[in-house]
């Protein structure tokens, strides 16, 4: 389950990273998906949005187990 993850988080990486920003998998469990954002991501307002709307979304999507994703 991880590797599928860390797969989808690596689709979403480039479009943060353009963005000067990146994502990292820190943990799954219990259906709840864990990362952590860096960079210009960890301090932007907008960065709950990116998490909720792009990542979770995805995630979400591609792997029914995935409930939510939530920033550690």
């Amino acid at each position: 389950m991880q590797e599928k993850i860390q797969e989808i988080i690596n689709k979403i990486r480039p479009m943060l990273q353009a963005d000067g920003g990146d994502v990292e998998f820190v943990d799954f469990e219990a259906g709840v998906v864990k990362v952590r954002l860096k960079g210009a991501c960890a301090g932007c307002a907008m960065s709950q949005m990116t998490l909720k709307n792009g990542i979770e979304r995805l995630l979400k999507q591609e792997i029914p187990e995935v409930k939510s994703v939530e920033q550690e």
